[in-house]
């Protein structure tokens, strides 16, 4: 009787191991002005789904994609924008791993994980296309740059928590996400300027 108990609950222990993480799917509808709106919560059924995340048994980490995979496209948005290959690479490892497909909690989309409304002012179809998404998000963030005259830090306070937070408390916000977001951004640019 001991040995069945003791199987019973091992078959238990290995079924709850096995149980896959919750996942996010995004959500789009074209409004009258053909602009898409994305979600991962919709609130009404105009929303059709738009891409479903592959269903997986493990966390993925950002080792998990390939980090030059993307290399092209980063040297392209870097000549075109002025902005340092190392850096946009840096921005894009602390924001999605590399992950083209990421969505975050707030509903950041893609590798340079862009707000949806972000999504709409720079014009971008798809956020999940990379090379949309890199450009645009460069172009985002050299906005940030020009704004605070080349300062690197603020202009990555800016693109993490908005450059109202950052004007308000005319330097980096005392938010602990957007703090360790800069020094997590700095640390991986030392490392690919080497």
């Amino acid at each position: 009787m001991h040995n069945i108990i003791t199987l019973f609950f091992s078959f238990i222990v290995a079924l709850l191991i096995t149980v896959e993480p919750l996942q996010a799917d995004i959500y789009f509808y074209t409004d009258k002005n053909g602009v898409r709106h994305f979600t991962n919560a919709p609130t009404s059924s105009k929303y059709k789904p738009y891409a479903r995340e592959p269903r997986r048994r493990r966390p993925t980490t950002w080792r998990a994609y390939n980090n030059k995979k993307y290399d092209n496209i980063i040297t392209m948005a870097s000549q075109n924008s002025g902005v340092s290959f190392p850096l946009i690479k840096a921005i894009i490892r602390a924001e999605s791993g590399f992950n083209p497909r990421a969505v975050s909690k707030k509903g950041a989309l893609g590798l340079m994980q862009l707000m949806p409304e972000n999504v709409r002012l720079l014009r971008i179809r798809d956020p999940f296309d990379p090379w949309e998404n890199i450009m645009g998000g460069t172009q985002f963030f050299k906005k940030q740059l020009r704004h605070y005259n080349g300062e690197v830090k603020l202009a990555l306070a800016a693109y993490n928590a908005g450059p109202n937070a950052v004007d308000h408390y005319k330097g980096i916000p005392p938010y602990k996400e957007t703090q360790n977001y800069v020094k997590k951004v700095i640390h991986f640019y030392k490392a690919y300027k080497k």
